[in-house]
């Protein structure tokens, strides 16, 4: 996952406003207790950022995986 997904995947999920507050004020303890913006700035994968996130505000597994992607072309 880029950080482009990552993007599209967490205002698909969260909304624009919404998702750039959860990115910098929810502390994840899965990511030693940082936050998503704090973890992407530390070198950690998108993907795995956006899977500690998902777990944290319980977004359903069937929302998780590929989510970001853009949609594909006819």
């Amino acid at each position: 996952m880029r950080l482009s997904e990552f993007r599209r995947a967490l205002g698909d999920e969260f909304g624009e406003a919404y998702g750039r507050v959860l990115t910098s004020d929810l502390v994840l303890p899965s990511l030693g207790g940082r936050t998503a913006q704090e973890a992407l700035d530390d070198g950690l994968p998108a993907r795995d950022v956006w899977l500690a996130l998902c777990v944290e505000t319980d977004v359903p597994d069937s929302r998780r995986h590929g989510a970001g992607l853009p949609a594909a072309r006819s």
